[in-house]
């Protein structure tokens, strides 16, 4: 056998080797590759909880609405009112003055979630609004079941689009997220809205609101598990420090408050106790969601690591 078939078996056995060494994905002096979120935690954390809340809230109305469960649609009525009005006190607060909200509305550009969200609060808020005022009054009716259908069209779009809105930056604990984020968003607001029911309305109307608070505890679990299967590393900013802390006390809350709901709802003080659980786990997933957003970013490795992967399976 000569030299050069030895050469050839010997490189066959041990394979082929790489040309080009591999790539090694690393930041400049290990700072953040992308600029962490200047959105401060209470404003836009708190203005993702009660975008929910009102969203759900009108839904949940709407069907009280239809079906004779009077105090209870309006008190979600009112709620939804109020829970609005804070969530764009919260947006106009960490924009710094009410014009630039105004000017938002300047612009209507389908493909931007900042937009759409923006003309999603300056239609449902009057709806809204007139909704509420006719429930407590008793006047104008028909001009107030109107306004409560377009809250309730209106509803699910403002309860999941601040989901959309996180996911298009590239926050990689958000964006890695972008399919289920908005779902999540939706599941956590109809627990939300569920507690506010429960702890504002009778026991004898509030049969719909347990009923959903079942299900959206469910639909809560499934898509956070989702959500962190699709992360895969990045996922560690879900269960770790600030932002585990307040996801495992929001699963353990949304659980607590759905299970209580369902099986001692028929009683006042289980009732009001599960819904506050629903609403305090609700608050808990859009504060923990907003922190692990902000660990994803502060920390190169859920950048380059990420990038390094897509490059290989590529």
């Amino acid at each position: 056998m000569s030299a050069t078939e030895r050469a050839g078996r010997k490189r066959r056995g041990r394979g082929e080797q790489p040309v080009v060494p591999r790539a090694e994905f690393q930041s400049y002096y290990g700072r953040p590759v992308i600029k962490p979120p200047s959105w401060a935690a209470p404003d836009i954390a708190g203005y993702f909880f009660l975008g929910g809340l009102a969203g759900a809230g009108s839904v949940l109305a709407a069907g009280a609405h239809l079906t004779g469960r009077t105090t209870t649609a309006t008190a979600l009525k009112v709620s939804s009112l109020t829970a609005v009005s804070l969530s764009a006190a919260a947006l106009i607060h960490d924009l710094g003055r009410p014009s630039r909200f105004a000017n938002m509305l300047r612009v209507f550009k389908p493909t931007s979630p900042m937009s759409m969200g923006s003309w999603l609060l300056g239609v449902y808020g009057p709806a809204a609004g007139a909704a509420a005022a006719s429930a407590v009054t008793g006047r104008l009716p028909r001009l107030g079941g109107a306004a409560t259908g377009a809250a309730a069209l209106l509803g699910p779009a403002v309860a999941t689009y601040t989901g959309v809105l996180a996911a298009d930056t590239a926050v990689p604990a958000w964006h890695g997220a972008h399919r289920e984020l908005p779902y999540l968003f939706g599941a956590s607001a109809t627990a939300a809205a569920a507690g506010m029911a429960l702890v504002t309305g009778p026991t004898h109307e509030n049969v719909p609101a347990r009923c959903a608070a079942g299900l959206a505890a469910l639909a809560d679990a499934a898509v956070e598990r989702a959500a962190e299967r699709r992360l895969g590393m990045v996922a560690e900013t879900w269960r770790e420090g600030r932002a585990g802390n307040l996801l495992r006390a929001a699963r353990y809350l949304t659980a607590a408050g759905a299970l209580g709901a369902v099986v001692l709802g028929g009683r006042r003080a289980p009732a009001v106790a599960s819904g506050l659980a629903l609403l305090a786990g609700s608050a808990c997933t859009r504060f923990g969601v907003f922190a692990a957003g902000v660990a994803s970013a502060e920390d190169p490795k859920y950048t380059v690591v990420p990038q390094r992967e897509r490059a290989e399976a590529g």
